[in-house]
């Protein structure tokens, strides 16, 4: 690296923000040109993007209030060897993506060390602990926003916020070949078909898993022509759901694929969805939905009892629409025979075309070219002018 190269530090939380993170380094590279650097917690996307990996990403994967303090030992260490290397790198900038219980702290270090700080993606302030948003100030010189009402909220707190737009929706056409897409992975053209999408942690499965194994066999009892494909985000979630199936569902017609998500979205009629990304992915590719969450019990615990809830719709799409948009169903309502009944609704829905077309005009408001606008944000923040 020459003297004068621009320096970037990133911290990316697991795969989707290591796909994010991607993104924004093809973007600042196309943009700045010359001689940059990039370097800090990566994941594979952000190491093909030619960012030097000092630990991975997967090592932040870590949700809910319970499993952070579980993880909190390890974390802070981590924290700290990271922080000692950013200061002795010096960055330009930066860019702590997503994990905020891990990013916000680090950047708030940097940020008094004079080092420029942009958070992307906000946290969720605007659905539980909303006393994050007025700390993001200290954290932050800028946070840039993936959904269109997330700014809005900071205004509030004095914290400069940019909505920039969603990549999935910059990626992802307007329109996609259902048959295409089932001709692709060998699937009839002329079955039913669900994707089963019950979460990308091991403690999502294990919430949720059982009880969407539990309502393909319901569906399969109910339609014996009914199929269903499961894409797993890594091949120890495959073994889990499997084992899953195999208890609750030996009979039900399950294809488990590795990845392919979005592949097995388009395929389907309906997915049954575990709350998160996936689900506006599903919006995206305009698939009816209903989307599960269950907090783990000590979480759930932990929430009610300090009042951090500040929410009347969980689902990703809800929360675009300001509408009930897709069925949610959470918590102690989360059955197989509710989800059955509830995936059952969609497949004998016979014209979906206002839904599909209130999905467009979400779809329309989230493709800003994110990455582009991003990158731009991150140049005009950095301590030396790209």
């Amino acid at each position: 690296m020459s003297a004068d190269a621009l320096r970037i530090a990133l911290v990316a939380g697991e795969s989707s923000g290591d796909e994010l993170g991607a993104g924004l380094i093809t973007a600042l590279r196309e943009k700045v040109g010359g001689d940059i650097t990039f370097a800090g917690v990566a994941g594979p996307a952000m190491r093909h993007a030619g960012c030097e990996s000092w630990f991975d990403c997967g090592e932040l994967a870590v949700m809910g209030l319970v499993e952070m303090a579980k993880h909190l030992p390890r974390l802070l260490m981590l924290r700290r060897r990271l922080y000692k290397r950013l200061l002795a790198f010096r960055p330009d900038i930066f860019v702590g993506i997503d994990a905020p219980d891990f990013n916000l702290g680090l950047e708030r270090r940097l940020k008094n060390q004079g080092i420029a700080t942009v958070h992307y993606v906000s946290p969720s302030v605007w659905a539980w602990r909303p006393q994050r948003a007025a700390q993001m100030a200290a954290s932050a010189d800028c946070v840039l926003c993936l959904l269109p009402f997330e700014p809005a909220f900071y205004e509030k707190y004095d914290v400069p916020a940019e909505f920039v737009g969603h990549p999935l929706a910059d990626r992802i056409p307007m329109r996609t070949d259902g048959p295409a897409a089932r001709a692709s992975m060998s699937l009839p053209l002329d079955a039913q078909i669900v994707a089963l999408m019950p979460g990308s942690r091991a403690g999502e499965l294990g919430r949720l898993g059982k009880d969407f194994a539990g309502a393909a066999r319901l569906l399969a009892e109910q339609r014996p022509t009914i199929q269903f494909v499961a894409p797993m985000a890594s091949s120890a979630l495959r073994e889990i759901f499997a084992a899953q199936l195999a208890a609750e569902a030996p009979n039900a017609p399950v294809t488990l694929l590795d990845n392919q998500a979005q592949q097995s979205i388009a395929a389907a009629d309906a997915v049954l969805v575990a709350s998160g990304t996936a689900t506006l992915e599903a919006l995206l590719l305009k698939r009816p939905m209903v989307v599960a969450y269950r907090l783990a019990h000590a979480t759930r615990i932990v929430l009610e009892k300090l009042d951090l809830l500040n929410i009347d719709r969980f689902a990703l799409p809800n929360l675009l629409a300001g509408k009930d948009l897709v069925p949610e169903v959470l918590q102690d309502d989360l059955q197989p025979t509710r989800l059955a009944h509830e995936i059952s609704r969609l497949l004998d829905t016979t014209d979906n075309s206002a839904w599909v077309a209130e999905c467009d005009a979400i779809h329309s408001t989230l493709r800003r070219d994110a990455n582009v606008r991003a990158a731009d944000a991150v140049i005009q923040r950095c301590n030396r002018n790209a």
